[in-house]
Order: C-alpha cells, then structure tokens, then sequence
C-alpha cells in the first residue's frame, strides 16, 4: 500500500495537514512524541494510517530508520510532505555550532535524508511521485535574529528546484514559502502587541491561517496541480511583494 508521508505531524501546520489528508488518503505520520501522533491517529479517522516516531534531529539515521520502517510495514511512500521545522529567534553574535546543526538538521538535511531512503528502488520501488517542501517567507525576504533559519528554508528551496530537474518526470517537486500563521511557533511573536502590529502592518491581505497554508499543500499533492514542479508558491498574503 501506497503512503503519503509527513513529517511534523503531531503539531502547528503538520497536524493540520494531517487532519485535511486523513480522509482522502492513508498517512505515515512522522513526529518526536509517540503519544501525541496517537492521540492524533485516534481522532482524525479515515485510513489506514502508521506512526513512525522519530526525532529528526538524530539525521544520520533518518534515512535507515526510514528504510526499516517501510520494510517492517511493507509500505510505501508516494508523497511526501516536509513540515517539521526548528526556529530560534538569536542574533549570530550569540549563535553556536550546535544550535545551528539543529535547525539545519531537522529543517533542511532530514529532508534530504528522507528522499534518499524514497529513491531507493529496494526500499520504495518507484512510487514517490511528489513531494512538498514547506519552506517560509523568511527564505526570500530578510529579518533580524532569522539568518540561520532563513538558510535552512533557502536551502530547501534551492535543493527543490534541483531536484524537479533531476527527478523529472517520474517526480513532482515543489515548496510552499509561507508566510506567518497562527502556529505554536509563532504565538511569542503574536502575544507581543508592538510587533503583532507591526506584522499585521506588513501583510497586504492581514495574517494567515494555518488552514490557507494547508489549502496549498492539498493543491500540490493533487492532479490539479499535474504541471507544475520545480515551484516556490508564494502564500504570504502579500508581505514579500511588498
């Protein structure tokens, strides 16, 4: 049987994700906390759907870890959505090696490791035939305290667009660069009122919804989107053209 893989599945724009595909789809949802991705297994329906706990900050393994959990399944992935992310709002004066190989590790090279495992013809056969990369407007537009996490999203999109060339036709690429919506990872900014009006200042269109993202996602992963790839969809409500 054919999944639709997504990492970050137990909070913010992965569980929403979740949520809109569980019926449409079966799902392997990728997440650290082995009780909340049961807690959401039980409450979206819809299915089959399989629990692959796993940190992705550990990325040296991700891809054999992978591999053993589709084997132990016999499942296989023929999308595939990458929603985990790490952001640490720091100036690089107080930046270190560590806290920078995190965000890297889990925003830009566990994606990597993961289409590794889904290139493999023993592991996966032939079956990936998209992939959505959520990426952020801080890739194309600068702000303080963001440059290593605006590098893990720029990486992304860069690795992206190599890949719709590479992976043609058989394989769909495209990332979403999204702007700020309601997420667990954004409420510090929101809660302070000095700059939750000035973000909703910069949007032409006001802030998003989490649900706005997820409406771009479904779009990708669907027919209706059979000609695009190698795609950087903007959903920012207008904050990067202004």
């Amino acid at each position: 049987m054919s999944f639709t893989l997504i990492t970050g599945a137990s909070s913010g724009i992965g569980e929403a994700i979740a949520r809109r595909l569980a019926p449409l789809r079966p799902l392997i949802l990728c997440g650290r906390s082995s009780e909340r991705l049961a807690a959401l297994q039980s409450s979206i329906g819809g299915g089959p759907h399989l629990l692959w706990p796993f940190d992705l900050r550990n990325v040296t393994s991700a891809t054999d870890a992978l591999s053993a959990f589709l084997k132990t399944h016999e499942a296989a992935v023929d999308a595939f959505v990458h929603s985990a992310g790490i952001v640490k709002v720091l100036p690089m004066r107080d930046m270190d090696c560590e806290t920078v190989a995190e965000i890297m590790d889990v925003n830009f090279l566990a994606a990597v490791q993961i289409i590794r495992a889904l290139l493999r013809r023993p592991v996966n056969g032939r079956h990936l035939s998209n992939v959505v990369f959520l990426s952020s407007s801080y890739s194309i537009r600068g702000t303080k305290g963001q440059a290593i996490y605006s590098a893990s999203k720029g990486a992304i999109d860069a690795m992206m667009r190599s890949l719709a060339v590479e992976l043609a036709p058989d394989v769909r690429l495209n990332s979403i660069v999204a702007g700020g919506v309601p997420t667990n990872m954004a409420q510090a900014v929101l809660r302070d009122p000095e700059l939750s009006a000035r973000n909703r200042e910069l949007y032409l269109l006001g802030l998003g919804k989490i649900s706005d993202v997820v409406d771009a996602v479904e779009f990708l992963l669907s027919e209706k989107a059979s000609w695009i790839t190698g795609s950087s969809m903007v959903v920012d409500g207008g904050l990067t053209v202004r």
